[in-house]
């Protein structure tokens, strides 16, 4: 039963988030920052580049992870988006527990960097991540009943438009810049989020994972 593991993938990804967590304390600590958006540290091109490497290294240990404990395409995606929804959330978790931030779920912070810096309130990534995990969890659990996840047309296009709308949301101010140079851009500030935009995407992707997953996967 591949299910079983996922307990242990979630052990995984808990550390995995203390790890991250720690990492922003130290980066906090020596820039000074307090608040993200009062507290900016200066454009370090360096730094920049480690840490766009940093992210993408993330992401090959998540993917890594899923290749090495599922047996199958779908197990092998459901584990990794899984670790992938329990390392967001708990990385807020820790952060909460290490430096008392955020104070608010409404709070902004930086989401990511690649291919341009994603801005969000805290929310917004929490409850991606919260699909995540659920939908990954369901795909695992589902190939041990014998279930093959097959998602058909309509899924996968409210998947793929709620994806982009999600993604439009949280860099639309990066968006907005361009064309801007990366200094330009690392010293961007967050406007007022697109919450419409965010909810639709939200709610189609919603849609089309549980649409897939639940409670009777298409396909035997």
């Amino acid at each position: 039963m591949q299910s079983r593991r996922l307990k242990w993938v979630a052990l995984f990804a808990v550390a995995m988030a203390y790890v991250e967590a720690a990492a922003v304390v130290y980066l906090r600590r020596i820039y000074g920052v307090t608040d993200l958006i009062r507290d900016m540290a200066p454009f370090d091109p360096p730094i920049a580049r480690i840490e766009l490497g940093r992210e993408l290294a993330t992401l090959i240990m998540i993917g890594t992870l899923g290749c090495s404990v599922g047996r199958s395409r779908q197990s092998r995606w459901g584990f990794a988006c899984f670790v992938f929804g329990m390392w967001d959330i708990f990385y807020y978790l820790w952060l909460k527990v290490m430096l008392g931030w955020p104070g608010s779920l409404l709070e902004p912070d930086i989401l990511f960097l690649i291919p341009l810096p994603w801005w969000g309130p805290v929310l917004t990534p929490v409850l991606i991540a919260i699909l995540a995990s659920v939908g990954g969890a369901l795909a695992v659990i589902a190939e041990d009943r014998g279930a093959t996840i097959r998602p058909g047309l309509a899924q996968w296009s409210a998947f793929v438009a709620g994806s982009l709308a999600a993604l439009y949301a949280f860099m639309a101010d990066a968006f907005a810049a361009l064309p801007a140079s990366a200094e330009e851009l690392g010293r961007l500030k967050p406007t007022t989020f697109l919450w419409p935009v965010y909810l639709a995407g939200l709610a189609l992707m919603s849609w089309s994972v549980l649409q897939a997953t639940w409670p009777h996967p298409r396909g035997r």
